[in-house]
């Protein structure tokens, strides 16, 4: 939805920021459940392009974003991003002033600030695109162990959506 806004074009993957729409549930080794929201923060800065640019770039290399992300980590640049996530109680979702599974809805940095887990390097570009890159099922419900899916509902449809098309797209390859 931020395409949409007035924030501008992003200049490429590597100048934009990427967050979970979904709320996930980590469960820590006492039984504690949390619901998570995960925000990955570009360490190469915001960029954006203005209007004129984005359709300038649009004609000249509609394929932009891929091609910038694939030549700077050629060039040895790896692109990174922080990953921070966002914990809330359990306890606290009955009674918050919106529906935290609402993928319409931010939750306030005042009442959940970011918590630093890591950093995500992009060190190398795929050897063969169609087996690393085409071939990808990403699938929700693919989760480690921890971590578990929670009552969102538009997670909940994905977790029962993305199989079936993975093997319809994918046929045998998909797992």
């Amino acid at each position: 939805m931020v395409l949409f806004s007035n924030r501008g074009t992003p200049y490429g993957f590597r100048h934009m920021n990427g967050y979970s729409s979904h709320t996930f549930k980590w469960v820590n080794a006492k039984g504690e459940a949390f619901y998570v929201k995960h925000h990955f923060k570009t360490d190469q800065g915001i960029k954006n392009f203005t209007q004129d640019e984005a359709n300038e770039m649009t004609l000249k290399n509609p394929d932009f974003s891929v091609s910038d992300l694939r030549e700077a980590i050629e060039q040895g640049n790896y692109p990174s991003w922080t990953w921070h996530v966002q914990v809330m109680p359990v306890k606290d979702a009955d009674n918050y002033r919106f529906d935290v599974f609402d993928i319409t809805k931010i939750w306030p940095h005042s009442d959940y600030p970011l918590r630093r887990v890591g950093r995500m390097t992009l060190n190398r570009n795929p050897e063969n695109y169609f087996a690393e890159t085409e071939q990808a099922a990403f699938n929700p419900g693919h989760l480690v162990p921890g971590m578990e899916p929670s009552n969102c509902k538009m997670l909940q449809g994905r977790l029962y959506s993305y199989p079936d098309t993975h093997r319809h797209r994918l046929g045998a390859n998909y797992d």
